[in-house]
């Protein structure tokens, strides 16, 4: 029975191997039939892109083209109008040189002419003026003496180390002032690098700011 049973084997193994390939075959067609549609799906799609942008740079092409034109022509306007301009400026300027030539003319024939016109005063002038020599000259009346007056009293000095004399600065800020090293009106009106380091501790008293220009009025 067993080697009635082989052959039976190799029977269901043949017709499983044929099946196989006769399924596998399939397979393959119906890959091949995939891709191909693949391919006509991916032509179709392509296709309308290419024209798209076909159409893209045709439309490109003649924005340019015009965009160009059109700034030809708007440079060769402002080129004549600048020329128009120009010409214009040269004439104005040629009329106006000729004007002023004119005028530097009559002005220098206007001087021609008043040159004779004075040198004949002046011989006129000299012909009555009397000759000097032989003149008396007429003697001087004697000056007043004026009584001199007394001498003004000379006025004290300033008190340059008096601190309330400039305006803004009380007796109490005087104090402090010179507690500080500040003695004198004079540090306050051209204060020195020193003295401007003093004077900071007083920035926030009422017209700081003036306190300098109202020292200089002071002395």
């Amino acid at each position: 029975m067993g080697k009635k049973a082989k052959p039976s084997v190799d029977k269901i193994v043949k017709k499983v191997n044929k099946e196989f390939e006769k399924t596998s075959s399939q397979i393959e067609s119906l890959i091949n039939d995939a891709l191909k549609q693949f391919d006509n799906l991916q032509n179709q799609v392509q296709e309308p892109v290419r024209k798209l942008l076909k159409e893209v740079d045709e439309l490109r092409d003649r924005e340019m083209k015009r965009f160009n034109d059109e700034f030809e022509r708007r440079m060769s306007e402002f080129q004549e109008l600048q020329n128009n301009v120009l010409e214009r400026l040269g004439i104005a300027g040629k009329d106006a040189k000729k004007e002023l030539k004119a005028a530097s003319d009559a002005a220098s024939a206007k001087l021609a002419e008043t040159k004779p016109k004075v040198k004949a005063a002046a011989k006129t002038a000299a012909a009555k003026s009397p000759a000097k020599t032989g003149t008396k000259t007429a003697k001087k009346a004697p000056a007043r003496k004026t009584p001199a007056k007394p001498a003004a009293k000379a006025a004290k000095p300033a008190n340059k180390s008096d601190l309330t004399r400039v305006k803004g600065i009380g007796p109490a800020t005087a104090t402090k002032m010179q507690e500080a090293g500040i003695t004198s009106i004079d540090q306050i009106a051209n204060p020195s690098a020193a003295d401007k380091e003093k004077l900071q501790a007083f920035a926030k008293m009422k017209g700081f700011a003036t306190l300098s220009d109202e020292a200089k009025k002071a002395l």
